[in-house]
């Protein structure tokens, strides 16, 4: 008897727990009523129309994707949304450059003609900004390409790199954890870090014999502002890296060799967290050219004004990616790449968002902007462009809450922030988990680097604070395995025109994210104290 007393206590107390973490925070009656007003039809209705065949896959520049623009426009509208565009309108203008490399070739720098031996052992990225390079360097060898003392890894410790072509694998030490691997291991990262210690060239190099490389003939996107100059580009582009390539097993092996190096003990000493770096006894010739094509697209920006005559000019960022893949290769018949889950989903969750501060009396003290942004498939280019040149002032942005592809086919009884343990961000998650009774979890699937991944990595670039919801792993049946339900579907449906309206969807899973998401803002945009980075965080040091 007296045993069970103790486990009726303990339940009890762990129930006060739980009920406890839920009631961290009080919200008045007005903004629980709101949070109700989400509706699942409405929610289906914006996917629907989103990832209809007559929108043809929503592609940047395309008549689809300028038809998803209005359609947006139109509810932010319905729903009291003020633009916060351009000049006064809901649109931001995007550049997009599509660069194609031509005639690239890569020879041994020794005084020999030894293109032989580099024939088909190569690949060159096509450079967004000048249309021809020739250039010769020394090789370096610098591991990961890593360069961050704080976590006590540095590739260029003790190393000259300045003026010289870098050979660096694509890996970070065992010891990372996944959004800082993710990080550091991103090629844009790898580049800078390169620039910064004086490197002229940067060449990803393959370890796996069974690997392939990249191939670039559809082309590259980058970004261009309104003088014309590159300032967003995918993996690429430095104004003092001016060639970035890849090369295969047997080359790189070819510069171990004659280095005295066996590429075996080489990726397992850099796997351990010792760097390994060193001078190649050999140089490069590079020579090619890019050709460019040029279009326009339009980031979608709306407002809700905040309610303290102060704290009104900051602003929180609720973002999702209203681009998807266009028209591509035919998959069991089908060439329209709808993105139904990928992303309709996440603008539908804007919308909801939306909806909910329509039906709040007395909004959040900071304001809200909803952005829903243009060529995250082409490598985060809409969004890193309003990162980088936002629509209000650049300072006033205070932390970004990022949907992309909530993979709403199943309840969602627990949740993963990915970014979130970065900064002070993770406070108001767990509030706001905890409110609507989920769990919170660790990222299930690490490997995927999805931090990286999607548009909230931009805001992240810039200094600002960050997350991305994604699913947990906790199921009804009590299996907990909803990250390998979704591998199956992801084999399915991801980034296939299979992805529309007619394939699974749990949309009582999608009104939860967004009440969800909403809640994680008002929480930051009521708060008086900004987000912050945790002291001594790898993106706190900028």
């Amino acid at each position: 008897m007296v045993k069970l007393q103790k486990l009726l206590f303990l339940f009890l107390l762990m129930s006060a727990a739980g009920y406890a973490t839920a009631q961290q925070i009080k919200l008045s009656k007005n903004v629980q009523y709101a949070l109700t007003v989400v509706d699942t039809a409405q929610f289906k209705a914006d996917i629907a129309y989103l990832a209809d065949d007559k929108l043809k896959g929503r592609a940047p520049g395309t008549e689809g994707y300028q038809m998803a623009v209005d359609y947006v426009v139109g509810r932010l509208k319905s729903l009291n949304v003020k633009p916060a565009g351009e000049n006064n309108t809901w649109l931001q203008q995007v550049k997009l450059r599509k660069a194609f490399v031509h005639d690239a070739v890569v020879t041994l720098n020794n005084g020999q003609d030894e293109s032989a031996g580099t024939r088909g052992g190569y690949v060159i990225y096509p450079n967004p900004a000048v249309p021809n390079v020739k250039m010769s360097g020394g090789l370096v060898f610098a591991g990961y390409g890593i360069s961050e003392p704080g976590l006590g890894y540095d590739d260029y410790a003790g190393l000259d790199a300045k003026g010289k072509i870098v050979l660096v694998t694509r890996g970070t030490p065992e010891k990372f954890s996944s959004s800082v691997a993710a990080h550091v291991m991103n090629s844009t990262q790898i580049i800078k870090v390169a620039a910064e210690h004086g490197a002229v060239g940067v060449i990803i190099c393959l370890t796996d014999s069974t690997a392939r490389l990249p191939n670039f003939n559809r082309g590259v996107y980058s970004v261009l502002d309104k003088q014309g100059n590159v300032v967003v580009s995918r993996g690429f582009y430095s104004n003092q890296v001016n060639v970035f390539g890849g090369f295969s097993y047997s080359l790189f092996n070819r510069f171990l060799k004659d280095s005295g190096k066996s590429m075996q003990d080489l990726v397992a000493r850099l796997k351990a967290g010792q760097p390994d770096s060193f001078a190649i006894n050999a140089g490069i010739n590079v020579s090619y050219t890019s050709t460019y094509q040029d279009i326009v697209s339009y980031n979608v920006i709306g407002k809700i004004q905040g309610s303290n005559p102060k704290l009104r000019k900051t602003y929180v960022v609720h973002s999702a990616h209203l681009d998807h893949l266009g028209i591509g290769t035919p998959v069991q018949g089908d060439s329209i790449y709808n993105g139904a889950h990928d992303n309709a989903s996440g603008v539908a969750s804007v919308l909801g968002i939306a909806t909910i501060y329509k039906h709040i009396k007395l909004k959040p003290k900071r304001s809200i902007l909803l952005v829903l942004v243009t060529g995250e498939e082409l490598g985060d280019l809409g969004s890193g462009y309003f990162a980088k040149h936002p629509t209000v002032p650049t300072k006033s942005l205070v932390a970004d809450v990022n949907t992309d592809m909530p993979t709403i086919i199943a309840p969602l009884l627990s949740i993963t922030a990915l970014g979130a343990e970065h900064s002070s961000l993770a406070k108001q998650v767990d509030q706001a988990a905890g409110y609507l009774g989920l769990g919170v979890e660790p990222d299930p699937e690490p490997k995927q680097a999805r931090f990286t991944r999607s548009d909230q990595y931009s805001f992240v670039l810039q200094g600002i604070p960050a997350l991305h919801v994604k699913y947990g792993s906790k199921t009804a049946d009590g299996k907990n395995n909803l990250n390998d339900i979704v591998a199956v579907w992801r084999a399915k449906y991801y980034h296939k025109p299979q992805d529309d309206i007619n394939g699974i969807f749990d949309f009582a899973a999608g009104k939860k994210y967004t009440q969800l998401n909403f809640l994680i803002g008002y929480l930051v945009a009521q708060g008086l104290a900004k987000p912050m980075w945790n002291v001594g965080d790898v993106f706190a040091v900028k």
